[in-house]
């Protein structure tokens, strides 16, 4: 192999090993963005389902005090 040619490949490759380090931040940087995202959304998650919870314990705590409609019978029946 003549030296001119070896150098272009050490070139190119240089090039590619540049291309797949600037790829591979790239990728750490999103697969970070969407971890983070993934979190924020567990979070969100999590208080929409304790507000979940607290709504139907306080629907439950009214309908414990209400009477029921079945049992509230007109006076002419």
């Amino acid at each position: 192999m003549t030296e001119p040619l070896k150098i272009d490949r050490l070139d190119d490759l240089e090039a590619r090993i540049a291309l797949m380090d600037d790829l591979l931040d790239t990728l750490n940087r999103t697969v970070f963005d969407q971890q983070r995202q993934i979190e924020s959304l567990q979070q969100q998650l999590r208080h929409l389902y304790q507000q979940m919870q607290s709504s139907q314990q306080a629907d439950a705590d009214r309908s414990a005090d209400a009477p029921d409609p079945r049992e509230d019978i007109p006076p002419h029946w």
